[in-house]
């Protein structure tokens, strides 16, 4: 099975002082995709800068000419599908057809009160999310969409000429739920997940790889009932957050290991932090870049 490596790039730096580097350098070495992350602010990164997904993107593509860009993720906490399917649409046309959404019901974090409004129970946070996706999916691929919801609306909303990728620009909608895992199967292209939070902090390597192979049975029991075959969707593994933490990126040997193992789960892709000094996702820059150019050779 083929494994496919990207990163995500966290948009914290200003894009003329070392920004728009990073993308450049991202395709350079060869990822399948560059990622971003789709909030208002986010955890230690609060207090310092922090900028606009889309934007960012959008710059990404006029500096970049084969890397595919996304979102991981995108939610609902502060977006509204109507405005975001005609963003999505403007930025698909400007990479050229190289963007992909990765979707999901968003969390507790700064983003789910910056409007003012009190965070959403998990319950409310997988109703919008079932409402969300599938209006969303009808704006991208419908010239005019008029829709009453209970949480969301649209009125002769149009969104000619719609998306350089047809259908639609591909969702990669992160789920571990019984209901996100509906969506993911339904409307997906690709399905995105973090591993099991409750190890991170105690687990071991071991349990984590239990744990997702647990939630892939899951997404296949999932594809079954849609009437989906499981294989037409890519597994996307955003690492960082799993007991491993940033131990794949210590050398090549160690995320050849790290990757070989998710692989034979039935993962796709392997996403990875662009190294951030400092953080929880410092790494040494010679190794993550030997990481990228020679990893994948050494799993075919």
């Amino acid at each position: 099975m083929s494994l496919r490596l990207s990163t995500v790039i966290l948009p914290y730096r200003r894009w003329n002082e070392g920004g728009r580097s990073a993308w450049v350098r991202a395709e350079q070495l060869g990822f399948h995709t560059a990622y971003t992350y789709d909030h208002l602010s986010w955890r230690s990164f609060r207090d310092g800068p922090w900028f606009g997904a889309v934007p960012t993107l959008t710059a990404a593509a006029t500096a970049t000419e084969r890397l595919r860009l996304g979102t991981l993720v995108t939610s609902p906490n502060f977006r509204h599908p109507v405005t975001l399917a005609k963003e999505l649409i403007s930025l698909d046309d400007i990479s050229g057809g190289r963007v992909t959404l990765g979707i999901g019901a968003g969390g507790t974090g700064f983003d789910a009160t910056a409007l003012g409004q009190e965070p959403w129970t998990p319950r409310e946070r997988a109703d919008r999310f079932a409402e969300f996706v599938p209006l969303l999916d009808r704006l991208l691929t419908e010239d005019s969409v008029t829709y009453e919801g209970r949480f969301y609306s649209a009125h002769e909303a149009r969104n000619i000429p719609g998306c350089v990728q047809r259908p639609r620009l591909p969702f990669a909608v992160a789920a571990t739920g019984p209901r996100g895992l509906r969506l993911a199967a339904r409307h997906g292209q690709a399905w995105v997940t973090t591993g099991d939070p409750k190890l991170y902090e105690n687990g071991t390597p071991e349990q984590s790889v239990e744990a997702l192979r647990g939630q892939l049975e899951k997404l296949s029991d999932a594809c079954g009932a849609a009437g989906r075959d499981v294989s037409e969707l890519d597994k996307v593994l955003l690492t960082g957050f799993t007991p491993d933490r940033g131990r794949p990126l210590e050398s090549l040997d160690a995320f050849v290991d790290f990757a070989g193992r998710h692989r034979e789960l039935g993962f796709t892709e392997i996403v990875v932090h662009w190294p951030i000094p400092d953080s929880d996702f410092a790494a040494d820059e010679k190794v993550f870049e030997r990481i990228a150019m020679d990893a994948l050779a050494q799993l075919t």
